[in-house]
């Protein structure tokens, strides 16, 4: 799924619909923040967690969607997670990117919604709940942290950039191809962080604070807001092979168009120098 860059005056609607809904969920995240310690945690699978106010959040969310967008067909980890469609209005929501953190009390958790009109990105929303920062982007409207326009980093020097990253927790037997990269890459640059929201990840690419963002397995509701923020901000997102982005679980590399280029060529030389040695 990509963003495309022309402008259309019901994308506007689309945007303020995914805000609004961005911010009930948000909104659900902080009254519990009190009671964090007496939560239940629910297991989905091994360091996958999610918790009574992830589905509170997605209910908030839902009843908006439902009432302002009737139609729509949702996608998200807690919402339908199997509901992929390329025809109509589809909204790729995360209730609550970063569940982990939250329960910890670690402040780097977000609520990401995006919404597409027949496979098109058309508005996105990321907003970092405990910091209170509002990402959002629209087709061919740029892409504003707080009102305020942002754009991706101009830094063109690896030795100087800080790259975020998330590590494959879920799919350990991607670690070593990992690894390897993520050796290749600290080599080559200032710095490597990994906060545990690939939303705001991506988000910080848009706004200059990364110069560049990899990952092996994300899902759409992962990255779908944060992809389209990028792009409006200037930068590039590719999967691993270097082709656009598509709504599906998969590796994503993202950064200015300087940085994507040495950081896509870094990960892809680790694979290489695997595939040479064997």
């Amino acid at each position: 799924m990509q963003a495309i860059s022309q402008t259309d005056s019901g994308d506007s609607e689309l945007l303020e619909i995914a805000v609004e809904a961005a911010r009930a969920g948000a909104r659900v995240i902080r009254d519990a923040t009190g009671r964090r310690e007496s939560l239940v945690w629910e297991s989905k699978g091994r360091s996958d967690f999610v918790s009574e106010v992830d589905k509170a959040s997605e209910r908030e969310i839902n009843d908006i969607i439902t009432r302002r967008l009737p139609g729509a067909t949702m996608l998200g980890e807690e919402l339908s997670p199997t509901a992929v469609s390329t025809k109509g209005v589809v909204v790729i929501a995360d209730p609550l990117d970063g569940t982990t953190n939250f329960l910890h009390g670690y402040p780097e958790y977000s609520v990401s919604i995006a919404i597409a009109r027949d496979a098109i990105l058309c508005a996105g929303v990321v907003l970092n709940v405990p910091r209170e920062d509002e990402f959002t982007a629209k087709r061919g409207g740029g892409a504003f942290l707080n009102g305020k326009r942002i754009h991706v980093s101009t830094l063109r020097e690896p030795g100087r950039s800080l790259i975020g990253t998330g590590f494959p927790f879920k799919s350990l037997e991607k670690l070593p191809e990992y690894m390897r990269q993520f050796s290749l890459v600290m080599r080559g640059t200032a710095g490597i962080r990994r906060a545990g929201s690939a939303a705001l990840d991506l988000s910080n690419v848009a706004c200059g604070r990364f110069d560049a963002f990899w990952e092996l397995v994300l899902a759409p509701w992962d990255v779908a807001a944060g992809l389209l923020m990028v792009q409006e901000a200037g930068g590039i997102v590719t999967d691993l092979d270097g082709n656009p982005p598509r709504l599906t679980a998969e590796s994503f590399v993202a950064g200015n168009p300087a940085m994507h280029t040495w950081l896509l060529q870094t990960v892809r030389r680790a694979n290489m120098n695997k595939e040479m040695t064997e």
